[in-house]
């Protein structure tokens, strides 16, 4: 155990923006509401969101999280998460008489978009991403015919075309804005005719939150990340510090997993969260800091985040009462 002694040069340095975008805003509140209007339990296929602590907090108040939707029972509701199901999805909950919410994030559904009218007009999709990756399943399942994963810029010397002038990039929406871009450029220098997306599908709140950490990380010598391991905008915010300058990051999902010996040495701490972990436990690594004599808080803002997402439009519906009615269509006593 390192002993820590008191410094009047120990600082911590906060992002902002950091932790809720708004479309996870937007996904936690509808499971919230989804149990306060029809009761537990309300089913969500895979985690509504990329944080242990969030899906820990909705299991408590009746949610229960699957990994298929068969595994929903006929009869239920059941809720698609932040990032987004591939067409097939919808269609098995069909199949399976269930009442569906889907709390899929609109910059998502943006990017769905995108890939359904490419793929009417016949292009060759390159999809930015990390294989396995929920969103980029789902953003895939809109086109399969037309849709090939690009997994960093090492990857672009696998990729053939049927027409190299109708070429488009699409991507995840969490990545690192630098290392898509790269990966853009190596796909540009293969392809020079690729067409962009009419807007980045990087999201706005990826991007705020990496410029922070940029500025953050370049004046910190070590930076610490609050969310979990599965979250990949979280992740990146670890590698964007170190690039920043940070002599070290970390990516913890509580403060009592932050180890004492990475202090050593240490005057300046920057502290950060990926968009989708709440703020309390940003505020509990916040005072294991100060415990540890590192009371001074700067913030370092730079930008201003507004925007806000209404909620799916099912909550306005009476979802138990559609699903009691697809049960009985499916035991044929309607």
């Amino acid at each position: 155990m390192v002993t820590m002694t008191a410094s009047p040069g120990r600082r911590v340095l906060l992002a902002a923006p950091r932790g809720y975008c708004a479309g996870v805003d937007r996904a936690v509140i509808a499971v919230e509401k989804a149990l306060e209007q029809y009761g537990a339990p309300i089913y969500v296929r895979h985690e509504i969101v990329h944080n242990k602590y969030v899906v820990q907090t909705l299991e408590k108040k009746g949610a229960i999280f699957v990994e298929r939707t068969e595994e929903v029972p006929p009869g239920n509701i059941v809720m698609f998460s932040a990032h987004g199901v591939a067409p097939t999805v919808h269609a098995e909950a069909e199949k399976g008489r269930l009442a569906t919410i889907d709390a899929t994030c609109p910059l998502v559904t943006k990017v769905h978009k995108e890939a359904v009218r490419f793929a009417k007009e016949d292009f060759d999709i390159l999809l930015i991403g990390h294989e396995g990756h929920e969103e980029v399943i789902g953003t895939s399942g809109e086109a399969p015919d037309h849709i090939q994963l690009v997994d960093g810029p090492d990857d672009v010397a696998n990729v053939e075309v049927r027409d190299p002038s109708k070429v488009v990039w699409l991507s995840q929406t969490t990545l690192s804005v630098d290392e898509t871009m790269e990966t853009v450029d190596a796909i540009k220098e293969k392809f020079p005719q690729l067409i962009s997306p009419p807007s980045d599908d990087i999201c706005y709140a990826t991007q705020n939150r990496q410029v922070a950490v940029k500025q953050m990380g370049a004046e910190s010598d070590l930076v610490i990340v609050v969310g979990s391991r599965n979250s990949s905008n979280s992740k990146r915010l670890v590698e964007v510090a170190k690039l920043a300058g940070a002599r070290a990051a970390y990516l913890v999902d509580f403060a009592d997993e932050i180890d004492e010996a990475w202090l050593e040495g240490v005057t300046t701490v920057g502290v950060t969260s990926g968009a989708s972990v709440p703020d309390v436990l940003v505020e509990q690594v916040l005072e294991w800091l100060a415990q540890r004599a590192f009371e001074d808080v700067e913030i370092v803002k730079t930008a201003e985040e507004t925007i806000a997402f209404s909620l799916p439009k099912e909550l306005r519906r009476d979802l138990r009462a559609e699903a009691a009615d697809l049960m009985a269509e499916r035991t044929g006593e309607k």
